[in-house]
């Protein structure tokens, strides 16, 4: 980790900072955009760090399930059970991310390092009392909860005990979110990835102390989990606070920023909402077609997932490098430069085409690997020739959307960073209403069974929704709407 954040906006910022000096003290300055060679550089080196980091964040999971897998079926059932719950809250507050990345960009882009890092902190405060908030409503509905999903007896207790002995790091989890957030917005992701690939090298260590040194049970896996969560949420906050005490900027929380973060946030969470109903309403309708449609699916969809990560990586740098640029286009004088070089800025539209650049060929890319692939894949996730056999078409249909899904996921990102959520918020919902109807005639039996109906599921989320999401989103790219 850089020494100090100061250190680090200054090596990132310097030819993006806007001078505050009166016209007459400055330079005559040339200007001229970032060239294009420049510019792939500077998304990879966001998409590189912020691909690594998400990667990392599913080790948490798939550490815990092989060392609690050794304790036994019941164990192993409950994790599943538990880690279930635990994702789909923490998924809700991922907009923490995405609202801080937006707002610190754009800020730091116009030169306003303080409003920046004050918007950081709030960012911080919020998501600590946000998360306070989760683990003492996750602790006291435990039981609950689990009942609810259909837990009784041994299997009902080891989740209980999984939820409850994890629920502490959730103050954590959430302030990683925010101040992830922030870094991106200040165009550093490596920061992240290094604390992320630490996190899970530590969650390593604790689950192997607290299950096989204390025998604990499932419940040290789950503590383990919250110490390393609580342990990144440490280290990512150092280098934001540092850097705010160099700006002068209070680390207390102040009620107009936590409202201006939370009224930031709550149309990303309505956006995430949405995509949360389209993703249960697809296990529905699976759910409705059988055992073997059903494991397929998840076949198919654990491919999508892990192929979604290098978009969503595209998307990260997207949101930055837009954030910056629309920054620098509201400032109120042009950058200047102290030795009178010419002055390289980030233009919003070649920003804009790069990342769609990029998005449509990475999606190509992993199309062809998985339409080359698909006749082995599955085999890598069953051994069960049924499943097999619905997975392998199901998987060209979902290569085929891939280069859709990468226009989708780099839309999403461009107005992710312009600070657009209530748009995205309204397009969420508008995008389920094509897809839906798909899904539920799915479970209904109307488009097929069995394999056919898997195939038709799998045209409706690849296609319909995506496609939806593409056109409510890709409407929006293409106008100016979202530049203010």
């Amino acid at each position: 980790m850089r020494d100090t954040c100061r250190e680090t906006l200054q090596a990132r910022h310097d030819h993006l900072a806007w001078s505050r000096r009166s016209p007459a003290a400055l330079p005559m300055t040339r200007h001229r955009p970032l060239a294009p060679t420049g510019l792939n550089r500077q998304i990879l080196s966001l998409a590189l760090p912020a691909l690594g980091a998400l990667v990392a964040e599913p080790l948490f999971v798939l550490i815990d399930s092989a060392m609690v897998g050794h304790l036994g079926a019941t164990s192993l059932a409950g994790l599943s059970l538990a880690s279930t719950v635990l994702t789909t809250v923490v998924g809700l507050f991922v907009f923490l991310a995405y609202a801080t990345t937006a707002t610190t960009a754009r800020r730091f882009g116009a030169g306003d390092r303080a409003g920046g890092l004050r918007a950081g902190v709030d960012g911080l405060w919020l998501a600590a009392i946000l998360g306070l908030a989760a683990f003492l409503l996750l602790w006291v509905m435990a039981p609950w909860v689990t009942h609810a999903l259909g837990a009784r007896g041994e299997l009902a207790d080891a989740a209980v005990a999984y939820l409850r002995a994890s629920a502490p790091g959730l103050p954590g989890m959430l302030v990683v979110f925010a101040a992830t957030g922030t870094l991106r917005g200040l165009l550093d992701t490596r920061t992240p990835f290094v604390v992320a690939a630490a996190g899970a090298a530590a969650n390593v260590a604790l689950n192997a102390t607290f299950l096989y040194a204390l025998h604990t049970g499932i419940a040290g896996s789950g503590a383990g989990t919250a110490i390393s969560q609580s342990l990144m949420a440490v280290a990512l906050t150092l280098p934001v606070t540092r850097a705010a005490r160099h700006a002068q900027v209070s680390l207390r929380p102040h009620r107009a920023g936590l409202g201006t973060s939370l009224g930031a946030g709550l149309p990303l969470l309505v956006r995430t909402l949405s995509l949360r109903v389209a993703i249960l309403a697809t296990v529905w309708a699976a759910t409705a077609l059988g055992q073997v449609p059903l494991a397929a699916h998840q076949v198919v969809n654990s491919l999508w997932s892990f192929s979604a990560f290098a978009l969503d990586a595209l998307a990260i740098a997207a949101q930055a490098l837009i954030g910056t640029a629309l920054g620098q286009a509201e400032a109120d004088q042009a950058p200047a430069s102290t030795a009178g070089e010419p002055v390289q800025v980030l233009s919003i539209d070649a920003v804009l085409r790069r990342c769609l650049a990029w998005g449509l060929a990475t999606g190509a890319v992993i199309g062809l690997v998985l339409a080359a692939a698909s006749s082995w894949l599955p085999h890598l996730f069953s051994s069960d020739p049924a499943v097999i056999a619905a997975a392998r078409p199901t998987l060209l249909v979902t290569a085929s959307a891939m280069p859709l899904a990468g226009a989708v996921f780099l839309f999403d990102g461009v107005l992710m960073g312009a600070g657009d959520g209530r748009y995205l918020a309204r397009a969420g919902i508008v995008t389920l209403v094509p897809y839906l109807p798909v899904a539920i005639a799915v479970g209904r039996g109307l488009l097929g069974s069995g394999t056919t109906g898997l195939v038709a599921l799998w045209i409706g989320f690849a296609w319909v929704f995506m496609a939806a999401r593409g056109l409510t989103t890709g409407l929006r790219a293409r106008s100016d709407a979202w530049r203010h």
